[in-house]
């Protein structure tokens, strides 16, 4: 393990006068605090004696029935028995990568891909084999080229990682057409799915699409959390998963932490029976819906030469930069200039993404938005004029991104 030079610029770039459209942190003044206090406080004085004890492994058992309730907004239909409740679904990514990777054994994972995962991934020393995104998600071609490849070469790959709605870092998400498809080609190849989905229910336009878990429950482990819909400082996600690998998951959390903390599923267990939490999911898809169309009125003004995806639904929009730039080199210049962002580089495991960068759009409020697009703006022409006159843009010395901070994710 080894400490990141991007953590630096990231404690000065968390200063008020850095605009950071980096961090995937939800906007928790919408949520009300009031009431949640006033629950919380409930929860202690009625419950105490259950919520700062030890509980289950698998979590507890009201929490599991009402993830169900959350979870049928996207197709799933499940038993609570199915669901197992972690520390974040973070904690489930990595129970799941624990069961099932060997040092050397390969991951099939998007282009580019979550970097929360990746540093999973190679924490257990797994080779990551990445797959192509288009504006549709995951491209299914490029997919069954790929294992086919794998195949024969004698490799054949344990999971598929995918965040099919609302990609981070991409913005795009997986199309209805392409879903059964990718089902398919995982069945043929004997791939298990790793289902990923913060973001499925902040969609700014319709209902939810189907979960890739409601069209094949015996090949899809689905990962879940409060985080993003509700409050990431409870630290609740969930994991439901076929019978014989949930057994595992369960034994393997129970080995890593003994129990989810009791506490928080109480209180976001109260939460979920006493408060209007789908009206509240409404009002935080509004919320950003605002802050995409400023991202994106913002990129459209000032950056009009570079490309972007224009995201329906989640926290974040994928930016191409100008030809021959580099998102990773020009970062200490624009934390300079106070505006932040998460380079390419992060989100890939071999090296790719130096001429993209990942905008936030979901934590500063869209004049801040507008602001701080306007500062990077500035910083990618002062960057565009030195490729112009000289070819290259120089280097700050070997910045590398090995550890991302929380906030990044």
């Amino acid at each position: 393990m080894r400490a990141s030079e991007i953590r630096a610029l990231f404690a000065v770039a968390s200063r008020p006068e850095v605009v950071s459209l980096a961090g995937g942190m939800p906007y928790l003044d919408g949520l009300p605090l009031d009431v949640i206090g006033e629950m919380a406080q409930h929860v202690i004085a009625t419950r105490g004696t259950t919520a700062l004890q030890y509980g289950s492994g698998q979590g507890d058992e009201t929490l599991r029935e009402q993830i169900l309730e959350v979870m049928r907004l996207e197709g799933i239909e499940a038993h609570p028995d199915d669901v197992v409740v972690t520390t974040g679904s973070q904690q489930a990514l990595d129970l799941v990568t624990r069961l099932f990777i060997n040092p050397g054994d390969v991951v099939v994972a998007e282009a580019p891909s979550y970097v929360g995962a990746l540093g999973v991934f190679r924490a257990y020393q797994a080779d990551v084999v990445h797959v192509p995104l288009d504006q549709d998600g995951l491209v299914p071609e490029a997919l069954e080229q790929t294992l086919t490849a794998l195949s024969r070469e004698g490799r054949r790959a344990k999971l598929l990682y995918t965040v099919p709605n609302f990609h981070n870092p991409a913005g795009v998400s997986l199309s209805a057409a392409r879903r059964p498809q990718i089902l398919d080609i995982a069945r043929r190849h004997g791939l298990l799915v790793l289902e990923d989905n913060p973001y499925g229910l902040l969609g700014f336009e319709g209902d939810p699409v189907p979960a890739l878990r409601s069209l094949d429950e015996d090949g899809v482990i689905y990962l879940g959390s409060f985080s993003k819909t509700f409050a990431p400082g409870y630290r609740v996600g969930w994991a439901v998963a076929p019978h014989a690998i949930r057994e595992k998951l369960v034994l393997a959390s129970e080995s890593a932490i003994l129990c989810p903390s009791n506490a928080s599923q109480l209180a976001i267990s109260a939460y979920l029976a006493t408060c209007d939490w789908r009206g509240q999911i409404k009002a935080f898809r509004e919320l950003y819906r605002e802050r995409r169309d400023a991202m994106v009125g913002a990129l459209a003004e000032h950056l009009p030469r570079a490309t972007w995806t224009v995201p329906d639904g989640g926290f974040y929009t994928w930016v191409r930069l100008p030809e021959g730039l580099d998102a990773k080199a020009m970062l200490p210049r624009a934390v300079t200039a106070r505006v932040a962002y998460v380079p390419g580089t992060a989100f890939y495991a071999d090296g790719q993404g130096a001429d993209h960068m990942r905008l936030s759009f979901c934590f500063p409020t869209p004049e801040r938005i507008r602001e701080g697009v306007r500062r990077l703006a500035g910083v990618i022409s002062s960057e565009s004029e030195l490729v112009d006159l000289f070819g290259v843009v120089p280097g700050d010395g070997g910045t590398t991104i090995e550890s991302p901070s929380p906030d990044l994710a």
